[in-house]
């Protein structure tokens, strides 16, 4: 087996779908963040404390769909609380999403070792997961079908909330509405747009596709919290949206390139290289790509300047 046989192979791109689904809810996520003028940084955090609670409401109601609830309102209880202190009692946001991301990681473990006696997982609870599902017509196509279908049923909820969120930010009223406080604040205020109320619609939005996406890290990927199981996904997520430049069709290329990267460092596994340069793979495709991004930026400047 060599490199090119694992890239050019339908499990490799049924892979990189599955591992970019995290990745895409906290992108949207982060963009719904900066759409309304709020600063993303807490998303890493938000996905982690989602990431567990998903499984813990799983459990506590019997129920997949329970657990998806419980993790969204996490998001959003988290999300709101990050904009009370940076839009009311005007904390830095960069602090506030530093403190938010630390407080998570220590209080998933603390949650995790008194409901389970085990600091690392929540194995034990055997909650329900969210199903994969096979979808009719696409599955009988070949190749097509080996990469398309069979997924989580989140990672079809997600690919329709990006699309949704297009027709949202750009031909709602309040979407537009959102967007104009996040671009001026003081021009949107000006003309009577209560700031604060849309800045907290948009909060309880990122909040719930963080919130779906750290479930989907729990409940699909895997089918139990683990410790620190986010490992930058929302920060990726941060990268992903910023060169997808905000926009919906965008954030999808960037998600699936790092999601190509993922795929790839699991595929190469099998070829017996270091398991530690193999890990560093989406971080340094991470990097790469954000530096290609702001490089091209800044031409695109001069070209303006000059």
């Amino acid at each position: 087996m060599n490199i090119w046989t694992v890239i050019l192979s339908a499990d490799f791109l049924f892979t990189a779908i599955r591992v970019m689904t995290p990745i895409l809810f906290a992108a949207l996520a982060c963009m719904v963040f900066t759409k309304g003028g709020i600063d993303a940084i807490g998303t890493e955090g938000i996905m982690l404390s989602c990431a567990l609670a998903g499984p813990v409401g799983g459990y506590l109601t019997k129920s997949a769909v329970g657990g998806l609830l419980v993790a969204m309102a996490t998001g959003v209880i988290l999300s709101c609380i990050f904009g009370y202190f940076t839009l009311i009692l005007d904390t830095n946001p960069v602090l506030a999403g530093i403190a938010l991301n630390t407080l998570s990681g220590g209080l998933t473990i603390f949650v995790t070792y008194y409901l389970t006696g085990n600091k690392g997982s929540t194995q034990s609870l055997n909650n329900p997961v969210v199903p994969d599902v096979e979808i009719p017509v696409l599955k009988s196509i070949p190749v097509l079908g080996e990469i398309l279908s069979g997924h989580s049923i989140l990672t079809y909820v997600g690919l329709a909330v990006a699309a949704a969120l297009w027709v949202f930010f750009w031909k709602s009223a309040c979407g537009l509405r959102i967007r104009a406080v996040g671009e001026n604040a003081t021009a949107a205020g000006s003309v009577g747009l209560n700031i604060m109320k849309y800045k907290y619609i948009a909060l309880v939005m990122a909040g719930c596709l963080a919130g779906i996406g750290g479930a989907y890290m729990s409940m699909s990927y895997v089918s139990f919290f683990s410790r620190d199981m986010i490992a930058g996904r929302g920060w990726i997520g941060m990268a992903a949206e910023s060169m997808g430049q905000g926009t919906p069709l965008g954030i999808l290329f960037s998600v699936l390139l790092f999601g190509m990267a993922d795929s790839l460092a699991i595929r190469l596994q099998m070829l017996n290289l270091p398991s530690q340069l193999i890990q560093t793979i989406p971080y340094v495709v991470t990097i790469a790509a954000i530096a290609i991004y702001s490089r091209h930026r800044m031409q695109q400047g001069k070209k303006k300047i000059g």
